[in-house]
């Protein structure tokens, strides 16, 4: 169970992490931030992504993960935090699993 300090943080990573991946990418695919955990300590955070179209998910987590040190300062640069956390990226796979099945329910 996370506090509720923690749930506004991670809204936060959220909003801000949105805002930067859709200044930030081509346009090949677009990249979707679906959530974002935080550590009890504040100094561990994940931002979960998903994209558009699924093909390019690769590319999308590769460009993403070359990009942490240019979100952290974003994020730094956005909200005035106390303990800046460090960042990594995963594939939301809840996500994509919950589209997989909308996709299979639609064809049956």
């Amino acid at each position: 169970m996370t506090s509720a300090r923690q749930d506004k943080m991670r809204q936060l990573l959220r909003e801000i992490a949105a805002e930067f991946f859709s200044r930030e990418s081509s346009g090949k695919s677009l990249i979707t931030i679906t959530d974002a955990t935080i550590s009890p300590d504040f100094k561990r955070a994940t931002i979960y992504l998903t994209t558009i179209p699924s093909k390019e998910e690769e590319h999308a987590f590769q460009f993403a993960k070359r990009k942490r040190t240019d979100l952290r300062e974003f994020i730094a640069s956005k909200a005035r935090l106390r303990t800046l956390p460090v960042l990594e990226v995963k594939i939301d796979e809840g996500e994509r699993n919950r589209q997989k099945i909308d996709s299979l329910l639609k064809q049956g």
